[in-house]
């Protein structure tokens, strides 16, 4: 089923572009202009990738992809729709209903193909040796072309570095050669970007040039160039200096699993002005993007729900949810967090700047018709995002690692000297503990500096300041606040697994109504309804059960301060008595999060809704493992929560964390 793909368009412009390209990829491309002769296909054969436009004489695109969907046949089949972008609720329709992507008209036929590619998991490599030719001269490059196919390599060209690079992107070609004196990017500047590109650092590269000055071959060195060839050489050079650099290199370019920086992009931009927004559009596609257009910030919350992007191009003012609403909105959600948010505004001041940027935007532009900055700071956060998430994949793929080596060599360790092993254990705790402590301790002095400072500067200058200066000292105070509670609870993190552990006979519903009777103490206008079972008996640390209630008693008590009849409960389960739980009425979570709840620094909701350190549910985990239990959780967003947990590894009903 590998490399097939069915296009199903009215257009036979479209379908026969689409079926060449394809071909020219490696793929079997067959191509049908109705819904009939599609579902014929598809009755007859097994298809890898289905590109399905919307609008088909016949019918709805979007009615064949709930059929393909409820095909056996069609089990694990790419669908990717293709329309028009005027029509957001048909992108929203499509996505909702099941498609893998969508692509708006006009389309990149490399951004189409590379998508194709990623979505299907396609590794299949040309069967020849491709390279990829830019050069501005149309003579030089059929002269290259022609000498290259003429030993049997595969020819990509392009007229100018922007187009070459979008290729060596989208086919990750086996070599470059490229011009040094180019329009727009110079040859230099090329092989400079694919030496940055984590999947094409390693390509070789030509340089090709048409100067004399004796410092041009360091200079093209210098930029990361295998080789540099004069254009005055006889070709017979060139292809000589080619095959010398792929002898050497002796690879393909990159790692297999890497994504290129330079690839396919996709951006929402969200504007009013439809005269703004269809000029930036163009643009954006005539640099490669693939560009998504909203009207208001409602639709793109809409879309933003159904379709991930690399970056959001959002107008400040607009009817109904302005730019800085959609901005707070979207960095509240914790699965959109991290998408880059770049205002755009007529209004060219630090106030409205400051404004867009305490919502949550990565960055803040005044509109102009000259695109040239906006393009510039849209690729920057777009890199930035990408090398994140390169180096987060990197970190965890080491720990990994490392946790695999550490668990064997510890098991080896055991097993030969475990006496030795255990002593040497409590040495390096003793010396990590104190270490903490003085590390806190260093910590503390200035917080306490930074608090007092700024206490002492609201109580005897804040007349002397306007509100906002006051308010700037307000967020200093409390940010001090926040950073010693994650001092304490980083403590408590890491005493859960260095302390003593003992196991005896103790009530969870007594530690249960103590911890209760403190925070109802501590808030005594709470009227929060707290029914605790009457008897919990179970096997474990007292002082390390008292720190799992005192955490999730303490959230529940949080995430209930905006009900209007607060009510936590703690019991056992009625259908399995091993299983203990903590519920309430509160603000509760999306299940699509429950597998992270439990990771260092994750959150239930923005710290602006619920304070919190993010650090309380990993500390509950550990101590739960230290019981050989595990905990889970089950929740709906404003129906509040319920943590399950046992104390002797009985079996859950939802799997916990990756933690």
């Amino acid at each position: 089923m590998t490399g097939t793909v069915l296009i199903v368009d009215d257009s036979l412009t479209v379908r026969m572009n689409l079926a060449e390209i394809f071909e020219a990829a490696g793929w079997r491309p067959t191509a049908c202009a109705d819904l009939a002769s599609a579902r014929a296909k598809l009755a007859a054969g097994r298809y890898a990738l289905v590109i399905l436009d919307v609008l088909l004489p016949d019918g709805d695109g979007v009615a064949l992809l709930q059929e393909i969907r409820a095909l056996p046949q069609a089990k694990g089949t790419i669908v990717m729709m293709l329309s028009t972008e005027a029509e957001v609720r048909d992108r929203i329709r499509g996505l909702s209903t099941g498609a893998d992507d969508y692509v708006g008209k006009p389309y990149d036929p490399d951004y189409v193909v590379a998508r194709a590619r990623a979505l299907t998991g396609d590794t299949v490599t040309p069967a020849r040796e491709t390279i990829l030719v830019i050069d501005d001269s149309l003579t030089y490059r059929a002269i290259l072309q022609q000498v290259f196919e003429g030993v049997g390599y595969a020819v990509l060209l392009a007229a100018n570095g922007e187009d070459g690079l979008r290729l060596a992107a989208a086919h990750r070609p086996t070599a470059l050669v490229v011009d040094g004196q180019l329009p727009g990017i110079d040859g230099a500047t090329v092989i400079r970007r694919i030496r940055l590109d984590a999947a094409l650092l390693r390509m070789p590269c030509l340089l090709l040039t048409a100067s004399e000055d004796v410092g041009a071959e360091m200079r093209a060195l210098d930029a990361g160039a295998d080789a540099f060839v004069r254009k005055g050489e006889d070709t017979a050079v060139v292809l000589a200096r080619l095959s010398a650099m792929l002898r050497s290199a002796g690879t393909r370019p990159g790692p297999a699993g890497a994504a290129s920086l330079l690839g396919p992009k996709k951006v929402l931009a969200v504007d009013d002005s439809e005269t703004y927004l269809q000029a930036l559009a163009a643009d954006l596609r005539a640099e490669g993007y693939q560009v998504v257009l909203a009207r208001s910030g409602e639709e793109a919350l809409e879309l933003l729900a159904v379709e991930a992007v690399d970056c959001v191009l959002l107008d400040m003012i607009m009817p109904g949810i302005g730019g800085r609403e959609t901005c707070r909105r979207v960095k509240a959600v914790p699965v959109m967090r991290d998408i880059p948010i770049v205002i755009l505004t007529a209004l060219d001041d630090r106030a409205a700047m400051m404004d867009g940027l305490a919502a949550g935007a990565d960055d803040y532009i005044a509109k102009s018709s000259d695109f040239g900055l906006l393009r510039a700071r849209l690729l920057a956060q777009i890199r930035r995002k990408r090398f994140e998430d390169e180096n987060r994949l990197i970190r965890e793929e080491l720990l990994r690692k490392e946790l695999e080596a550490s668990e064997a060599r510890t098991a080896r360790a055991i097993a030969e000297a475990r006496a030795v092993l255990i002593e040497e254990l409590e040495l390096k705790n003793e010396e990590l503990e104190s270490f903490s402590y003085s590390v806190a301790h260093d910590l503390r002095a200035p917080l306490r500096s930074i608090d007092g400072f700024s206490l002492a500067l609201l109580e005897d200058y804040g007349e002397k300041l306007d509100a906002e200066g006051q308010q700037y000292l307000r967020f200093v105070r409390e940010s001090a606040q926040q950073m010693a509670q994650l001092i304490d609870d980083l403590l408590t993190l890491s005493r859960v697994t260095r302390s003593e552990f003992r196991r005896d006979a103790i009530d969870l519903g007594d530690i249960a109504r103590r911890v209760g009777a403190r925070l109802r103490a501590a808030s005594p206008d709470r009227p929060v309804e707290l029914i605790v079972a009457p008897d919990l008996p179970a096997m474990g640390d007292e002082r390390l059960m008292t720190v799992v209630f005192e955490n999730l008693l303490g959230n529940a008590w949080k995430f209930t301060g905006k009900t209007a009849r607060p009510r936590i409960e703690v019991g056992v389960d009625a259908v399995e008595p091993r299983v203990f739980f903590v519920r309430d009425n509160g603000a509760g979570f999306d299940m699509n999060y429950a597998a992270k709840l439990f990771g260092v620094f994750q959150r239930l909701h923005s710290a602006s809704e619920f304070e919190g350190t993010g650090i309380g549910l990993a500390t509950v985990q550990r101590v739960i493992r230290r019981h050989g239990g595990r905990i889970w959780a089950e929740g709906a967003v404003g129906q509040g929560a319920s943590f399950f947990f046992t104390l002797d590894g009985g079996a859950g009903r939802q799997v916990e964390d990756a933690a």
